[in-house]
């Protein structure tokens, strides 16, 4: 793009809207701390790439939706799960850029930060409905923000990365069964293991089912990737503010460390157990 200036066509900085991004920032310390550029920024770059993540994601939702599903469709699933797993890596690495930021320096200016806090990312929320975390508890957290809610509806009562899924193994000739919202705790565990045996299925016939196998680890490296940004995320927290409680008034360290159960793919996790050579 260089050599495009003013009145000459589109130019660097006007086509990335660079001045205006450079107005984002906006401190709420008076006089503006150190460290909240940082802080913000970090926070605004995960909102960007979040973003970007729901852009493909929503890309292979519309392919594996597709009543034509073929090989192809299926590899260009794939494509695009590579570049979310490949950002998501970028993800965990980003946060330990906070740790470059003293304990001391933070507390200069996160009491201005209440009640927001990082647990009302609704892009993030919507990437976990996406992957099938589906928890309309999450709703209530975002009352004050109207358009957030209607996203995050729409993505509850859309198809998740763990209905199509098991779309694409039925597609393929397995027989996973599905569990129903009646459902007793005891027909969720029986259906789970069953949809587990099935998995099993594909992995005993990987070079028969290469796309759909690959497909299945590349989910497994998108949950993964969830997992160890929550992780990492955790740790940083610890080692910024210890055990305080949360600016959004969550427990803090305590909750996010309780969210590292969490995932999308249960079955892909629990099929490692039974393969055998």
């Amino acid at each position: 793009m260089s050599g495009y200036g003013e009145g000459k066509g589109v130019s660097y900085n006007s086509y990335l809207k660079v001045k205006e991004l450079k107005e984002l920032q906006l401190c709420l310390s008076d006089p503006a701390h150190h460290d909240e550029p940082l802080f913000i920024i970090i926070h605004q770059t995960y909102e960007l790439w979040f973003k970007l993540i729901l852009h493909e994601l929503d890309s292979i939702v519309k392919i594996l939706e597709d009543t034509d599903l073929d090989d192809a469709k299926i590899w260009q699933a794939n494509f695009y799960l590579k570049r979310v797993v490949a950002i998501q890596k970028h993800l965990v690495n980003q946060i330990h850029i906070l740790e470059t930021m003293a304990p001391k320096e933070f507390l200069g200016f996160r009491n201005h930060l209440n009640p927001a806090s990082g647990f009302q990312s609704s892009q993030f929320r919507e990437i976990e409905f996406l992957g099938g975390m589906k928890d309309t508890n999450m709703l209530k957290y975002f009352s004050h923000e109207h358009a957030a809610v209607v996203d995050l509806q729409k993505r509850f009562d859309s198809h998740s990365l763990h209905d199509l899924f098991f779309k694409v193994i039925t597609w393929a000739g397995f027989k996973p069964v599905m569990d129903k919202e009646t459902d007793s705790e005891e027909e969720k565990k029986n259906k789970l293991e069953q949809r587990v045996q099935e998995i099993k299925k594909l992995y005993d016939q990987a070079a028969k089912y290469p796309h759909i196998y690959d497909l299945a680890e590349l989910l497994l490296d998108f949950d993964e990737g969830i997992l160890l940004w929550r992780k990492h995320h955790a740790t940083v927290v610890e080692r910024i503010i210890g055990f305080k409680q949360g600016t959004g008034g969550s427990e803090g360290v305590a909750y996010l460390k309780s969210t590292w159960t969490k995932k999308c793919f249960p079955e892909l996790w629990q099929v490692r157990t039974y393969l055998e050579i």
